[in-house]
């Protein structure tokens, strides 16, 4: 095993390492938090996708495999957002993520139980915003990541935001190996987070054929960012699906959306009336308009289609950049080890280095 690396991380998290496994619809299971977790970094169970009325059997699978510390993810737009605040405060969870945050109140409630509060945002305002909501640590995805992601590469805005905030800042786009996490380190930040590099390992639950799909991507130009799915910026690995959403007329993208919603709001067991509602929330809020409010449902059919079902030509594939540059499934336990060894390796040559270095 590694040595530890002590950081403010892994001070507030209570992890060995200071990696991060973010939390991705339909893959940070359980199994994957458990397996990350496990093996001394720190997973984030997608609490976003886990439908009403089982979120604690979640939790407490994840409980069931590893003794160690996790955290939740989730948003105030989905349905169940009040059952997942429920279930983390009672089950005395770690740490939260969010994007679409909740309020201050909510925020005070997680921080008063002594559960870490860990946005992640794209741009330096919404840093100094989450701040001052009470946020503890900040995530800061640059342009390499996946799925949602901003236009600001992560050698850019990590800088920007260790500048702006004085809370510890954990680096997540474009890491995926030990020299990433060395480079983080040298940059200030407390560590880095991963979702693409944790989604190819043999703990993921992502379907075999997609998984395959994506090992074969090997070029960074595949893996490109689209706003065609629902109207905000995302990247995925190009396929026959995202091209068809990208020569679709506005009407018709909207119709695809409508019909994916009504099928959606079924699985769920939400009645029209609730439907209407979450729309209505979503279309309100801060960072929403009417075009994304309505083309979102395509989001969760295309991607569940494509990570669940392993259907690669009509579902959609989210990943960062560091796609193209992994070209094997290891375990979690085998890549934070790999990663804390070349890390140690890029530490001790810098030591050396400065070591090296006179002074006139």
């Amino acid at each position: 095993m590694a040595a530890a690396l002590r950081t403010e991380l892994t001070d507030k998290l209570g992890c060995r390492y200071p990696i991060v496994q973010t939390a991705m619809g339909w893959v940070s299971d359980p199994k994957l938090v458990a397996a990350t977790t496990n093996a001394g970094g720190f997973g984030f169970l997608a609490g976003a996708t886990i439908e009403p009325g089982q979120i604690e059997g979640a939790i407490l699978e994840v409980r069931k495999r590893t003794t160690g510390p996790f955290g939740v993810n989730f948003h105030m737009l989905q349905p169940n957002a009040a059952e997942v605040v429920e279930m983390v405060l009672r089950h005395g969870i770690k740490a939260v993520s969010y994007g679409r945050g909740p309020d201050a109140k909510t925020i005070s409630r997680f921080k008063d139980a002594g559960i870490v509060c860990m946005p992640t945002v794209g741009a330096v305002k919404h840093a100094k915003k989450a701040v001052e909501l009470g946020a503890d640590i900040i995530t800061i995805q640059g342009a390499e990541g996946g799925g949602h992601t901003g236009s600001v590469p992560t050698t850019i805005l990590l800088p920007q935001v260790l500048d702006a905030v004085n809370v510890p800042v954990v680096a997540a786009g474009g890491f995926f190996d030990g020299r990433g996490l060395a480079a983080a380190l040298a940059f200030g930040a407390a560590g880095i987070a991963m979702g693409t590099r944790f989604l190819l390992t043999s703990d993921s639950p992502v379907n075999p054929a997609t998984l395959k799909a994506y090992l074969a991507a090997g070029d960074t130009a595949k893996i490109r960012v689209s706003t065609a799915v629902d109207g905000l910026p995302q990247r995925f690995v190009e396929n026959e699906e995202l091209r068809r959403l990208e020569g679709m007329t506005g009407i018709n993208r909207f119709a695809a959306s409508a019909a994916h919603a009504l099928k959606w709001g079924r699985e769920s067991g939400m009645s029209y009336p609730a439907m209407a509602r979450l729309a209505w929330k979503s279309m309100t809020s801060d960072e929403s308009n009417f075009a994304q409010t309505v083309m979102a449902p395509n989001l969760p059919t295309l991607v569940r289609r494509g990570l669940v079902e392993g259907d690669t030509r009509t579902g959609l594939l989210p990943a960062g950049q560091v796609a193209a540059a992994i070209g094997q499934l290891e375990s979690c336990a085998e890549l934070i080890e790999r990663i804390m060894n070349e890390t140690e390796g890029r530490l001790q040559a810098l030591a050396a280095l400065a070591s090296q270095t006179e002074t006139p």
